[in-house]
């Protein structure tokens, strides 16, 4: 089989399977399996393809056609240009949330961050890399989770504090900043999403309760007592929830509070300071 017919197979697989970006997945799974930039396949399309390779990248084609995400198949993720280690065990990190990542890392140098549901680690890491933070703690309930960030902080040569913890119950000291992308997706609407999801992502990660607001409830009243007079909480919301989280805040007592769109022009982010 030549390259070019084993790429425009695994296409019409992953098209005939219902898969959303199938091209483009089928190109990354390509790309995986033999290393071929874009410039040294067009030189090499009608070269004959090796039989390991044809044999790896048409599994990788059926497992991806089941609806696996490709991110669980290649065993990484792209956050904010650096590499993430990522698994069933945590979310695969999201474009949305670098608008999160952007307006922390942009505040955090010589800061002290707390990063609250840390999942993949990615923010946190993010903003040490990124951002010049001068000491950063990460918290899940997940352990597993846990594991997975902490190869990623290795992974990207930073130093964090992983804290294993229940929100803020091991929590000590005070913070500059305090982030978060907990937890938002109302328990009734987690079987309406796509199978890459809710059949494959932590269901402890994306149930946020029956109205998608319970983590905010207790962020918005217990980070203030960890954050520093004058200190950033920032989290991330769904593209519905900004009023509801905004009324939160005001009720804790924040001021200064501020929303922040995606690129699709959704509410993404809300920002406040600690009176």
């Amino acid at each position: 089989m030549y390259y070019e017919n084993l790429l425009k197979e695994g296409k019409n697989i992953l098209k005939n399977s219902g898969i959303i970006d199938w091209d483009i997945d089928a190109w990354l799974l390509f790309e995986y399996v033999t290393s071929m930039g874009r410039a040294e396949y067009f030189i090499k399309s009608s070269c004959v393809a090796q039989e390991e390779a044809v044999d790896k990248y048409l599994n990788l084609i059926n497992t991806r056609a089941a609806h696996v995400p490709l991110q669980h198949i290649t065993g990484s993720q792209e956050f904010m240009g650096l590499k993430f280690i990522v698994s069933p065990d945590v979310l695969v990190p999201r474009q949305d949330t670098e608008i999160l990542a952007e307006y922390v890392f942009l505040r955090a140098k010589n800061k002290r961050i707390l990063d609250m549901c840390t999942g993949s680690g990615c923010l946190a890491v993010s903003v040490m890399k990124l951002g010049s933070a001068a000491f950063c703690a990460a918290i899940d309930c997940s352990e597993k989770a846990l594991e997975i960030a902490k190869k990623n902080a290795k992974l990207n040569d930073v130093n964090i504090e992983f804290i294993h913890s229940n929100m803020f119950e091991s929590v000590t000291g005070d913070f500059d900043i305090i982030v978060s992308n907990p937890p938002y997706i109302r328990t009734e609407v987690i079987n309406t999403l796509m199978p890459e999801v809710k059949e494959h992502e932590p269901f402890i990660a994306l149930d946020g309760g029956i109205d998608g607001l319970n983590f905010y409830r207790i962020i918005s009243s217990e980070a203030k007592n960890y954050l520093k007079e004058g200190g950033i909480l920032a989290v991330e919301i769904g593209y519905d929830q900004g009023r509801q989280v905004v009324n939160l805040f005001q009720k804790s007592g924040y001021k200064d509070i501020c929303i922040q769109k995606d690129l699709s022009g959704n509410d993404r982010v809300v920002a406040a300071v600690k009176k």
